[in-house]
C-alpha cells in the first residue's frame, strides 16, 4: 500500500510539471508569461525580464533553474508579443514604466496572482530581476510584494523620489559590476545607506571588471567570473531561503 501511495505521489508530480508561455489578461491587454516547473509545490522563482522583454535568456535562465528544482514565473511586463530589438524602442518601454510606476507595480502583482493561479508556489517564492527587470524587482520590494528576497542582477538602484522601503517584507541581494557606466558605484553605496537606516537585511556585491549587464550571455558585456560568481552566491541563496 505505501509503495502505491509513493507513486501516485510520483506521478502527481510529474504531471503537475509544466514548462511554457501562458497568456493572461491585464485591464483587457494579453500579457504572455513564461512559466517552467519541476513538480508540484517546488519553490517558486519570480522573474523579471531585461529592456527587451521576455526572451530566450530569460527562458535559459528558467531552465536552468528548473534543473535545480526551482520553478520559475517569468513575468511580461509589456504585452504579448511587444519583444523590442531596435535601441530607441527599448528606451521608450522602459521609460513609459519608469514614469508609471503604478502601472509596473499593477503589473507584478498581476503577474504573481497569475503564478498563483497556474498553481505556482508563491508562498514560498522570491523574486529576480536583470537590469531593467532589477529596477522593477526593487519597485516590487518598496511595494510591500510578499516575497522572501528580491535580487537584482546589475539593475537599476535609484529609489525614486517619494519612495522608500518602509513596506518592504523581504531581504535585498544586489550583484553588481564596478565597472558598471550605467549605474554608478555612488548609487549603490547609497542603496546600501538607504537599506541600513530602513533596517532591511541586504547583502551587496560588486565585481570588479564588470560592466552592466555582465549575466547576458554572448554579448560584448558578457563578463564570465562575474556571472559564475554571482550565479554560484545566487544558487547558495535559493537553497538557504526557499528550503521547506
Amino acid at each position: 500500500m505505501k509503495k502505491i501511495l509513493l507513486s501516485l505521489v510520483f506521478f502527481s508530480s510529474v504531471l503537475f510539471s509544466k514548462e511554457g508561455f501562458v497568456t493572461y489578461k491585464v485591464d483587457a491587454k494579453e500579457y504572455e508569461a513564461y512559466i517552467s516547473s519541476p513538480s508540484k509545490n517546488a519553490p517558486l522563482v519570480f522573474l523579471v525580464h531585461d529592456w527587451d522583454g521576455l526572451t530566450d535568456y530569460e527562458v535559459k535562465r528558467a531552465k536552468m533553474l528548473n534543473k535545480m528544482g526551482y520553478a520559475t514565473f517569468a513575468v511580461d511586463l509589456y504585452g504579448k508579443g511587444v519583444r523590442p530589438e531596435k535601441l530607441e524602442d527599448k528606451k521608450r518601454l522602459t521609460t513609459q514604466l519608469y514614469k508609471d510606476r503604478e502601472k509596473m507595480k499593477t503589473l507584478l502583482f498581476a503577474g504573481l496572482n497569475e503564478a498563483k493561479d497556474q498553481g505556482l508556489n508563491v508562498k514560498n517564492s522570491l523574486g529576480i530581476g536583470y537590469c531593467f527587470g532589477g529596477a522593477a524587482i526593487l519597485e516590487f520590494a518598496r511595494a510591500g510584494a510578499e516575497l522572501k528576497k528580491f535580487v537584482s542582477f546589475h539593475g537599476g538602484l535609484k529609489t525614486p523620489k517619494g519612495e522608500d522601503y518602509s513596506k518592504t517584507k523581504g531581504d535585498i541581494v544586489v550583484f553588481h559590476g564596478s565597472a558598471d557606466k550605467v549605474v554608478s558605484m555612488q548609487e549603490f553605496a547609497t542603496l546600501a545607506q538607504e537599506l541600513e537606516k530602513a533596517g532591511i537585511k541586504h547583502e551587496m556585491t560588486s565585481y570588479s571588471g564588470a560592466p552592466h549587464a555582465f549575466t547576458v550571455f554572448g554579448t560584448k558585456k558578457y563578463y564570465e567570473s562575474a556571472d559564475k560568481s554571482s550565479w554560484r552566491r545566487f544558487s547558495e541563496i535559493l537553497e538557504d531561503t526557499l528550503k521547506e
